[in-house]
């Protein structure tokens, strides 16, 4: 019996060895999603055949299905663009996900042919992930449709919202035809496309989009009766009059331990690595460190998952969650495809301290942390009397803050992204100082001046008076000016305006001793705190002006009965005056230098520069990926007669509907640029052959076989247009644009 020990011993090695080994290649996608995540994990390799239901590079997607079956494919940025249809083999291996991925080692076309059949869906068919990365589609009513920055910020791509009968289904469209997008408003369709979730930093879904590479893939159903345009205005102050939601969310019921805790606001529940935002109006007291229990209905709100309308039930179990300690740079990552974010988690940072700020209903102080900074948010608790004081900490100190972790920025979070995020504190205990100030600091010199100034003031009530009125206004100039170099380096930053506004507004509502005071903006958008009854008040309005041209805007203060002097008024608001023309000046100039670099004024699409620089990129990929591209040249015939007869005004309105023909003859990927007068130009990105390019021209040159219609008149035009192909007919940008050129002269010369 003891001999048998060993050789059972030595099978069960065996057996988990076999069992830990990786398998094969997976030959098939049913095979890799019969996968857990786990499994996925392994890395086992893969080599399938499928059919490409949409690919994007610049975002590193490509969904893949055979069959009844899907899978999504991580690819390189620099990887050759597919597409729908193309029948390909993909070797690699699988990694964890949502669902196990595949990151591809090669990608072989095999040929071309059809799609599989989409599947008709529902929203909560989607949500649940029932057919995550299948071709579908879905019915429903466009509610917004907008042009926005895709992937690394150089493409630009369409965003609808759709709502269908149960939820709202986000779908990316491969256009930048804003439009042809605006069309579809209260458009009732039928949409095509991958279906994908999304997710928040812990890799939980938080909704659903679809993938769409064309608008050959909208289907209409149903046109609205009326233009969205035309419906009636609304005053601003009755807008919810229209307001009409049917909402079959069901209750929810979560558990978790208690880490955070704000009466009449929120709570947060951990359990394990999840943790849950929820919004409660309960102000019964809870303790923290407890399991409770909650109740509520689901909401998404910036893919960040929370619980609102709750009730609470406190179990009184003590079990307290270890907060996690944490770097700036693990707090601040963002990712959805990596499930170990830490947005509402209970964790743990030292920093050294900038800064304290002390508000009516908070109290922050910003640290410093690997050179970066943050926040730590106290918010005070409900309470009728005085606050509490805040707890003072000398500049310069090292101190460890606990608390969850929230991001300060959620509609600008992409995934990959650092992010900026806040702590927000239970109570003054979750400050622990973890190393003192050095004593060569400016607060211990401060504090040297004012020992000698006391000191002063011993000699007599004179002496004493004006060390306090010196300390006042050294305080005073210091935290103003402070205030000023942080709203400079704003200014030359990306903060929005809106928010740089606000900062100032509150500037100059600080120095004229806390008088309301506002900015009112050219466009009619008012930043600040304007008093709700400002008919009793003495009203002093400045304005912002220009450089040149018509005013920016005003800023202005409301003061009563005890009012600050009429000079230091005129000096506060002339200084915020300064401040609001030099940041929204520098907004604009950049925002219009940027448009004037890249675009045509006239026709709005991108100039000479802008498409050569697109030359530049795809000639870079072509050479790398033994790629091939067009090139379309168009010259505009019988433009002069046009320009001579009817004058500049209607030849530049000629032009620009030329301009809107032409682009809408084009794919999402392709470019149409003017060049300069009457000549355009247009890259066609993704062909095969010269006979891809030959029939974009075509669709180009049958844009004239109708008149256009400008004002009153009715115009016929007619373009030449020549062909050249990278790298048949150059290896340069400036050899494909003269053989572009010379083949347009020749159809032009051929016609006289």
């Amino acid at each position: 019996m003891k001999k048998l020990i060993p050789i059972f011993a030595i099978l069960l090695g065996w057996a988990a060895a076999a069992w830990a080994a990786p398998p094969g290649p997976l030959t098939t996608l049913r095979q890799i999603h019969a996968l857990s995540n786990g499994e996925g994990n392994r890395g086992y390799p893969v080599a399938f055949e499928a059919t490409v239901t949409y690919s994007r590079t610049d975002e590193n997607i490509l969904f893949a299905q055979d069959e009844d079956v899907a899978v999504f494919v991580l690819i390189a940025a620099d990887a050759k663009l597919l597409l729908p249809g193309d029948r390909v083999q993909i070797k690699g291996k699988t990694s964890g996900s949502f669902n196990p991925i595949v990151i591809p080692d090669s990608i072989t076309v095999l040929h071309h042919g059809a799609l599989p059949r989409a599947v008709p869906a529902t929203f909560e068919q989607l949500i649940k992930a029932q057919y995550d990365c299948r071709l579908v589609s879905v019915r429903g009513m466009v509610r917004s449709a907008d042009v926005r920055s895709a992937g690394n910020g150089s493409s630009r791509r369409g965003q609808l919202q759709m709502v269908t009968e149960s939820g709202p289904v986000e779908v990316n469209l491969d256009t930048d035809d804003a439009n042809v997008l605006s069309t579809l408003l209260d458009t009732e369709v039928e949409i095509t496309g991958a279906s994908a979730g999304k997710f928040d930093d812990k890799m939980q879904l938080t909704g659903t989009v679809l993938y769409v590479p064309s608008m050959a893939n909208v289907k209409i159903l149903a046109r609205p009766g009326k233009s969205p345009w035309s419906v009636s205005i609304t005053p601003l102050d009755k807008i919810f009059l229209a307001y009409n939601k049917h909402d079959l969310t069901p209750r929810v019921r979560v558990q978790g331990v208690i880490t955070y805790y704000q009466p009449g606001l929120a709570i947060v529940l951990q359990d394990g690595s999840k943790s849950l935002w929820i919004e409660t109006n309960s102000m019964q007291p809870l303790r923290i460190g407890d399991r409770a229990e909650a109740i509520g209905f689901t909401e998404e709100r910036y893919r960040f998952l929370s619980l609102v309308d709750a009730e609470v039930l406190d179990s009184h179990v003590f079990t307290p969650i270890v907060p996690r300690p944490s770097t700036w740079k693990q707090l601040a990552n963002w990712s959805a495809n990596q499930p170990d974010g830490h947005s509402i988690d209970l964790v743990s940072i030292e920093g050294t301290v900038a800064a304290e700020v002390r508000e009516d209903v908070q109290d922050e102080y910003v640290l410093v942390s690997d050179g970066r900074l943050f926040t730590a948010i106290y918010h005070h608790p409900p309470a009728t009397g005085a606050i509490p004081p805040i707890m003072m900490i000398p500049l310069g100190t090292k101190i460890r803050v606990t608390g969850i972790c929230t991001r300060s920025v959620t509609r600008s979070v992409n995934p990959g992204y650092e992010v900026a995020f806040d702590i927000l504190l239970r109570d003054f205990d979750d400050i622990t100082v973890v190393a003192k100030p050095s004593m060569l600091n400016i607060r211990n010199l401060v504090l040297l001046v004012v020992l000698l100034l006391v000191i002063v003031a011993l000699v007599g009530g004179w002496g004493w008076k004006l060390e306090r009125k010196v300390r006042r206004q050294t305080a005073a100039s210091a935290a103003l000016e402070r205030q000023r170099s942080r709203i400079l380096v704003d200014i030359n930053g990306s903060r929005p305006l809106a928010e740089i506004l606000e900062k100032i507004v509150g500037m100059v509502s600080l120095r004229l001793e806390g008088a309301p005071c506002w900015c009112e903006l050219a466009d009619g958008t008012t930043v600040g705190n304007c008093p709700p009854e400002p008919r009793s008040l003495e009203i002093v309005r400045v304005k912002i002006d220009a450089r040149s041209g018509p005013a920016l805007g005003a800023l202005l203060a409301a003061f009563g009965p005890q009012s600050p002097p009429a000079a230091h008024r005129t000096e506060a608001l002339a200084d915020g005056v300064r401040l609001a023309a030099l940041a929204i000046e520098t907004r604009r100039l950049y925002s219009d230098l940027r448009h004037r670099s890249e675009f045509d004024l006239l026709t709005e699409i991108p100039n000479r520069f802008a498409m050569e620089k697109r030359m530049d990129i795809l000639i870079e990929e072509a050479r790398q990926n033994s790629g091939i591209f067009g090139l379309i040249y168009i010259d505009l015939d019988q433009f002069k007669p046009i320009n001579d007869r009817y004058g500049h005004h209607i030849g530049d309105l000629y032009l620009q509907e030329v301009a809107v023909r032409m682009k809408r003859q084009l794919r999402g990927g392709d470019m149409l640029a003017r060049l300069g007068g009457d000549e355009f130009a247009a890259l066609v990105s993704v062909v095969r052959s010269r006979a891809d390019v030959e029939e974009a021209a075509h669709r180009l040159e049958r844009c004239f076989d109708t008149p256009f219609a400008v004002e009153e008149h009715s115009l016929w035009g007619e373009a030449s247009i020549g062909i050249a192909l990278y790298p048949e007919d150059g290896l340069t940008k400036d050899s494909l644009l003269n053989a572009a050129d010379a083949a347009m002269y020749e159809v032009k010369n051929s016609r006289r």
